[in-house]
């Protein structure tokens, strides 16, 4: 299992959408295992998580290494990401996975990303 981090805004948000540890814990061990929803290269990836895949997460995500939750919306509230949002969670998602664990760290501590407990 990669090490699971969420960013304060996706927590912010998932917890606002009912979406709990648990779930993402779930998605990164699907992604994990090669089950992923969909694949937008440079390490952006999408997993459907809870009741009946409700909501779409979208993680930078790199097997064995490290997963972190970036964004979340329901499928009920838009159907996709359009290409210029793509552009930008891909950079995003290259940066944390680029990212050294020292500066993990200092995020963590400053309260912009915090670690995600998973049972292995």
């Amino acid at each position: 299992m990669p090490q699971v981090y969420a960013t304060k805004e996706f927590t912010r948000d998932a917890r606002r959408q009912g979406i709990g540890d648990d779930m993402l814990c779930k998605a990164a061990d699907r992604a994990e295992r090669g089950l992923i929803d969909a694949d937008y290269r440079a390490g952006l990836v999408k997993q459907r998580v809870g009741r009946r895949g409700a909501f779409r997460v979208l993680a930078a995500f790199r097997a064995g290494h490290r997963c972190v939750f970036l964004y979340s919306f329901s499928k009920s509230e838009r159907e996709n990401i359009d290409d210029d949002e793509l552009a930008h969670w891909r950079k995003i998602a290259g940066a944390f996975l680029q990212m050294r664990p020292e500066k993990l760290q200092e995020l963590i501590e400053a309260g912009e990303l915090r670690e995600v407990m998973c049972d292995e």
